[in-house]
């Protein structure tokens, strides 16, 4: 990516005339931006908001402290900072480079969306921007790739759902195929058993026989008188 950061506002000491007192603020603005050049992010911040508790509305001060938290990498604060620096500003040149850093800021935070939105302003603002320009550019090549990709995982999705689902049906179907193998075997019985139960109707036949014989044999037979 070009330059990631437009160079941080520093506030010079005005020497107005020896009556008047400096801002209370400015004190703070001065040390703040001394330990930012000192890349001690985190000190600089503090003194920001020192500033910032002097004097609420010290664009400077939030525009800096904007600066500090995007250096310690705490994005989405410094994007909420520099979305609120734009709300408030007139100036074309200054609001380019706020909606330039809030674009940043996005884009660090994976919200691409926005962070295009927010290039787009810069340039409507200052359509000479390279940096706008390039950094757009950048944004949307990321936002296409990422599309593809997720549409590509879509894709991926729809087909493991169908392979799933086909396996289901086809469990489904053999689980209904063993039952009812199973319920035509339970009305049938092995070649062992139909020979065993031949056997014994076999033999249940032979011993009725065989009781109607003996019962023939005991019958009396009744002789014939003669006739004298």
């Amino acid at each position: 990516m070009s330059k990631t950061m437009k160079n941080i506002l520093f506030i010079p000491a005005l020497l107005i005339s020896a009556t008047v007192f400096s801002q209370p603020e400015q004190k703070f603005i001065r040390k703040g931006n001394h330990e930012y050049n000192d890349k001690k992010y985190g000190e600089s911040e503090v003194n920001y908001r020192k500033a910032l508790e002097k004097k609420s509305d010290s664009r400077k001060a939030e525009y800096n402290l904007s600066n500090s938290l995007y250096k310690q990498e705490k994005f989405e604060a410094a994007a909420t900072k520099y979305n609120g620096l734009t709300q408030q500003e007139k100036d074309r040149n200054s609001l380019s480079r706020y909606y330039y850093n809030l674009g940043n800021s996005l884009i660090k935070a994976n919200k691409l969306n926005e962070s295009i939105e927010a290039y787009k302003n810069a340039l409507r603002n200052n359509p000479s921007d390279e940096d706008a320009k390039h950094n757009l550019q950048y944004a949307m090549r990321m936002q296409n790739r990422q599309q593809q990709q997720q549409d590509n995982k879509d894709k991926q999705d729809q087909k493991d759902q169908k392979d799933q689902q086909n396996q289901q049906d086809q469990q489904n179907q053999q689980q209904q195929r063993d039952q009812q193998q199973a319920q035509q075997q339970k009305g049938q019985i092995s070649k062992e058993d139909a020979e065993r139960l031949l056997d014994a109707l076999e033999n249940d036949e032979k011993k009725v026989l065989q009781k109607v014989k003996e019962k023939q044999n005991q019958v009396k037979r009744v002789p014939v008188e003669k006739d004298w």
